[in-house]
């Protein structure tokens, strides 16, 4: 099976600061996960990641995200510094 490719800025609800998202996102979704940036505040983080697995891993994965709160918008190539 062919490996895709997902660049991606998660944002995160005050409520999930403190939880192992990506954690559970790599483990339950068998994709790797590599983090490009991240902000943590009292009240939100960000997350620039890029992602690789199989294109429906990706796509259950992501939904898993977004079903739990996160905000989940693909970044182009540009997105993310080297």
């Amino acid at each position: 099976m062919a490996t895709a490719h997902r660049r991606l800025r998660l944002t995160f609800p005050p409520g999930l600061i403190q939880e192992p998202v990506v954690y559970h996102l790599v483990r339950d979704f068998d994709v790797v996960a590599n983090v490009r940036r991240a902000e943590v505040e009292n009240d939100h983080g960000c997350l620039l990641l890029e992602l690789d697995g199989a294109e429906d891993a990706l796509d259950r994965g992501i939904a898993w995200l977004e079903a739990r709160g996160v905000r989940v918008d693909p970044i182009g190539h540009d997105g993310i510094v080297p």
